[in-house]
């Protein structure tokens, strides 16, 4: 008897928890509006629960853990971190993160530059006029330049990626989504400026009627799908050795093709990819002076780091872009942006010369022996590249004649 009245008491248990999660599920996706007859109680996960059915302790012991704001905190301060010290040191610098939002990122809203601001407005009189003279400038872009253009904008479209790596940084996280911390507050605040770019570059692109939207944008939903992989191994010491580079290296690009849309008269894209290159050039100031306040707390870690990537290569964000055509896409549009000077290896070079430069590695004392031998094997490194560069470039234009020539889905298969 008394083994029939348990199993009864634990169906009716079980039939209210189903109750409970079904009625959690609804409040998801409906209206949060109950009956005022219905006795109700909130439990941890901000859903409706009747606690004459489940209490908050048999909700969590059945989840296993609570997910409140603090007890979240709790359960990813306990997650074991495989780089503890570097955390530390970035939770050091929070406070410097929390300032270069206020002082490097621009303001939202209507005081914030937006693509718009660059293109014609279609709901006023006069935008087919302003349509027609945007393509006439652009026609006279030769198509190297175009693909070029096509290219960085491709790069900038694979945003969602690039906020991914952020979240993998360690002590550089946003858990919730909308955390309040500065490293969390940074990471919104510089992919909101970010999507203006690609944006911008994209709207440009469609109106100007020189290219392949539709392969463009099978090329971008193939480069958001691969990814990429820059090998940051959640470091955030790697993280922003990366970032300081990647983002010089962008606005380089930028700055270039813009320099070149305008010696072909289009002067529209000279100011659109200046506008670019510029918040490229705000937020490569950011990640430098992060690296900067790491180096004044951990140098020996940041100089091993840096050493460690240099020993390797720099990956571009792009790299895995394809059309789903041309397996070779994005060695063939490095090879036209080298040729047109646009971004190159000697770039490659003077970047490391720059970051060398900035963080004053040649006079930073204190090291151990081992992070002192790395700092001479970097301080060297500008210049070894730059000889490799001008020798590789030099070959180069030997047989310059010969290279072939690549044709590209994004101008409907013309060759350049």
């Amino acid at each position: 008897m008394s083994d029939c009245s348990s199993s009864s008491n634990n169906n009716g248990y079980m039939r209210a928890l189903v109750a409970a999660c079904s009625l959690a599920t609804a409040c998801a996706f409906h209206s949060r509006t109950i009956p005022a007859t219905t006795k109700v109680g909130t439990s941890a996960l901000k859903v409706a629960v009747d606690p004459t059915v489940v209490t908050k302790k048999e909700f969590q012991d059945i989840c296993g853990a609570e997910f409140d704001a603090d007890s979240l905190q709790e359960r990813l301060k306990a997650t074991n971190l495989l780089y503890p010290k570097h955390v530390e040191v970035i939770e050091d610098i929070a406070p410097i993160a929390g300032a270069m939002v206020d002082e490097i990122l621009l303001e939202t809203g209507e005081k914030a530059w937006q693509p718009q601001d660059f293109l014609p407005d279609l709901s006023k009189e006069g935008w087919e006029d302003e349509v027609k003279e945007m393509r006439k400038m652009i026609a006279g872009v030769p198509d190297d330049v175009m693909v070029v253009l096509v290219g960085d904008m491709i790069t900038e479209e694979a945003l969602p990626t690039y906020q991914t790596l952020l979240n993998t940084f360690e002590g550089c996280d946003d858990p919730t989504g909308d955390t309040d911390s500065a490293w969390a507050r940074w990471s919104r605040g510089w992919t909101s400026e970010e999507n203006r770019h690609g944006d911008l570059l994209n709207k440009y692109l469609y109106l100007g009627g020189k290219c392949d939207m539709r392969n463009i944008e099978v090329t971008i939903q193939h480069l958001i799908t691969n990814g990429f992989n820059p090998d940051a191994r959640k470091d955030p010491y790697r993280g922003f050795v990366y970032t300081s580079f990647q983002e010089r290296a962008t606005k380089i690009s930028h700055s270039n093709v813009g320099r070149l849309a305008g010696q072909y008269g289009d002067s529209k894209l000279r100011k659109i990819c200046a506008q670019i290159a510029g918040d490229e050039g705000r937020h490569e100031k950011a990640y430098q002076t992060f690296c900067e306040e790491i180096l004044k707390r951990d140098p020996d870690g940041l100089i091993m780091t840096f050493g460690d990537m240099m020993r390797g290569q720099i990956v571009m964000p792009a790299e895995l872009m394809t059309d789903g055509k041309q397996q070779t896409l994005y060695d063939d549009f490095s090879a036209v942006a080298q040729n047109l000077g646009v971004y190159t290896a000697i770039d490659y070079a003077d970047i490391i010369k720059h970051l060398v430069q900035r963080w004053d590695l040649e006079n930073i004392e204190g090291l151990s022996s081992e992070a002192e031998k790395e700092r001479e094997y970097i301080c060297k490194l500008p210049e070894r590249y730059r000889k490799l560069a001008e020798r590789s470039m030099n070959k180069k234009k030997k047989v310059n004649e010969e290279d072939p020539k690549r044709s590209f889905s994004w101008i409907y298969g013309r060759s350049v």
